[in-house]
């Protein structure tokens, strides 16, 4: 049903130009968020709600996009203390998978569905409804969700049974914090041997080592901008969780320490490929 009425639970830097793209569809949309300053562009065309169970009792489907494992327990807490039956509940959230799949049991105890929908990108796609939607769950509930969906993202890839669309988001941004610090020290590698960054990421971009995550890091890079698209505590957050899952390789332990050290000397709230300034503050002349 592409009448059904929209909720839209956390308002951040990746939720809020999403719950925006849903608006512009035309949903009839419901937006809750705990700071209400993030609520102030939705008053015109949009419901903002005082609380969670108001959000609840108005919204037939119900997103959610929080910061971590803590967030998503205390707000699906609030959630399961009121009347749920029939509705459904897209977590968009990068939490653990524990504690998705357990979210997902409760919810569906109460009646209710639950979906598993972690994204890949940054605030740009988020923005741009570019997306790509990594899926677990139920495929009714899917086909359910796939009009606002569609909205979102450029690609829904359905992956299975709750929690598979979470192990696909840790295993991607694995991958991506693995790439940005390879990125960064091959960068500063370079400037020791006196090359521009310019000319140095333009044949990386042009080599078979490019890739679309080297071509968006260029700018930064070049600029020193480490303004964040994706904050570095975020990155730190899922590599550890990744770890947790399982990633017990050479590879990740080196990830976790260089990635927990950059946010103890204070990187955190940078970007990502902010990185390299951790980098080179610490590499041996």
């Amino acid at each position: 049903m592409n009448n059904e009425k929209i909720g839209f639970i956390g308002l951040g830097n990746m939720g809020h130009p999403m719950a925006k793209n849903l608006e512009k569809a035309g949903f009839q949309l419901f937006v809750y968020n705990r700071s209400l300053e993030k609520t102030e562009g939705f008053k015109e065309n949009s419901t903002v709600c005082k609380n969670i169970k108001e959000i609840v009792e108005k919204a037939d489907i119900i997103f959610t996009m929080l910061t971590n494992d803590k967030a998503v327990g205390a707000v699906y807490e609030d959630i399961l203390r009121e009347n749920i039956t029939g509705k459904l509940f897209i977590d968009m959230s990068t939490i653990s998978p524990e504690v998705s799949v357990s979210t997902s049991k409760s919810i569906i105890a109460k009646g209710a569905a639950f979906i598993d929908a972690p994204v890949a990108g940054s605030t740009k796609p988020a923005a741009d409804g570019t997306l790509i939607i990594m899926i677990g769950g139920k495929k009714a509930d899917l086909e359910r969700a796939k009009p606002y969906l569609e909205k979102l993202g450029k690609e829904i890839k359905y992956l299975g049974e709750n929690g598979k669309g979470i192990a696909a988001k840790l295993s991607i941004n694995y991958f991506i914090s693995a790439l940005f610090q390879s990125l960064a020290e091959t960068i500063l590698l370079s400037d020791k041997l006196g090359i521009e960054r310019k000319d140095m990421l333009e044949i990386i971009n042009a080599s078979a080592s490019g890739s679309q995550a080297s071509k968006i890091k260029t700018h930064s890079l070049v600029n020193e901008d480490y303004a964040p698209a994706f904050a570095l505590d975020l990155m730190l957050k899922d590599v550890l969780l990744a770890v947790n899952a399982g990633a017990d390789f050479p590879m990740s332990k080196v990830l976790a320490e260089t990635y927990q050290s950059a946010h103890d000397k204070g990187f955190g709230g940078d970007d990502v490929i902010g990185i390299i300034q951790y980098l080179q503050k610490n590499q041996k002349n």
